[in-house]
């Protein structure tokens, strides 16, 4: 059946099995990190398995997301500081779920690239991991695709899935009213969304992703690729104490558009614009581009990554709850009873 000669293989057509098989190597002490109640299988199977019973559900219901970085991963390949995305990649998805008022259980992962590289594939999977065990998630399974001719040498795209779950008859939103008090969890900057808008901006300034951050210690770059911030087991703590009827992720869209999505129809919030401070990254953002309040807030979270509609009678108990959890929480404002978004005060 053989001539003895080896003829062309699939390393010569640019794709190393070996190279994939060290890099699930070198992460499967990141995923173990992530084990938790329910995981029943590591990686390197066909599929993943998990245990809702061992979880402690008994009539659960599935919730599942998938989101991705978006082109902040255009920053951290260029600058070559990767170890952030994935914690972006994990919060993206988790934040979202437990919006749903779901708790994430677990997570998977596609990594694609024209060539593999073991060494960056595993710091982006680490981060990933990361993401996981800081909401509680468990890595257990992926795709790493490597795909010659598809993406210029370097380059690499990721996209992520998350899987949750809560008792039937607990999901969120349900119960908001008027007058229900709007608290807002701080964000930790831009997280993963405007950042075509972000990238044009640094273009008009004339600086480098090397360059001293203008209003922070570092490089411009590395301050632009702070982590998404994980809101994951705050709110849960939150919604088990009682009073929460809705949670927002501020992404794209900003307050402007996320809120309205958890407030039933015919109602809409008003927000003091005073309540909190425009973290500096977004007032030199907003100086850099001209850019109008209003634009800012309809396209970046302005420094707010989740907003809570809760009853106006626990609102006090909840701010306080998410303090000692490490929450900094604005009062800012409250559900009314007319469709729309109203803003008072100033952004600044």
């Amino acid at each position: 059946m053989s001539d003895g000669k080896n003829g062309i293989t699939y390393a010569d057509a640019g794709v190393d099995i070996d190279a994939g098989n060290a890099l699930v190597d070198r992460i499967k002490p990141a995923a173990k990190r992530t084990n938790r109640a329910g995981t029943m299988s590591g990686l390197g199977g066909f599929g993943a398995l998990f245990d809702l019973k061992a979880a402690g559900y008994t009539d659960p219901v599935l919730v599942a997301a998938t989101d991705g970085v978006g082109t902040k991963l255009r920053i951290a390949i260029d600058t070559g500081h990767l170890d952030g995305v994935g914690i972006d990649l994990v919060a993206m998805c988790v934040n979202d779920l437990v919006c749903q008022g779901a708790e994430p259980l677990f997570f998977l992962d596609y990594f694609a690239t024209g060539k593999l590289d073991t060494d960056s594939a595993a710091r982006v999977i680490e981060g990933i991991a990361e993401g996981c065990v800081r909401s509680g998630a468990a890595l257990i399974g992926g795709e790493t695709a490597e795909m010659p001719g598809m993406y210029p040498a370097g380059d690499f795209d990721l996209a992520g899935f998350a899987v949750g779950a809560m008792e039937r008859g607990s999901d969120l939103p349900a119960g908001v009213t008027e007058g229900d008090v709007l608290l807002g969890l701080s964000s930790d900057g831009v997280h993963s969304n405007g950042y075509s808008l972000v990238r044009k901006l640094v273009e008009v300034s004339g600086l480098g992703w090397e360059a001293d951050c203008p209003w922070a210690e570092g490089s411009l770059g590395a301050a632009l690729l702070t982590p998404t911030r994980l809101y994951v087991k705050q709110a849960l703590a939150a919604v088990r104490a009682g009073g929460v009827h809705a949670l927002a992720h501020i992404t794209g869209g900003g307050l402007t558009e996320n809120l309205p999505r958890v407030l039933p129809e015919g109602m809409g919030a008003e927000i003091s614009l005073d309540a909190w401070e425009l973290p500096a990254v977004f007032k030199w953002m907003a100086e850099t581009g001209g850019i109008a309040p209003a634009e800012m807030l309809k396209t970046f979270n302005c420094g707010v990554g989740m907003v809570l509609a809760v009853d106006a009678s626990r609102a006090e108990a909840i701010a306080e709850l998410l303090r000692d959890e490490g929450e900094t929480v604005y009062m800012l404002g409250t559900v009314t009873g007319t469709a729309g978004m109203s803003y008072e005060g100033t952004l600044s």
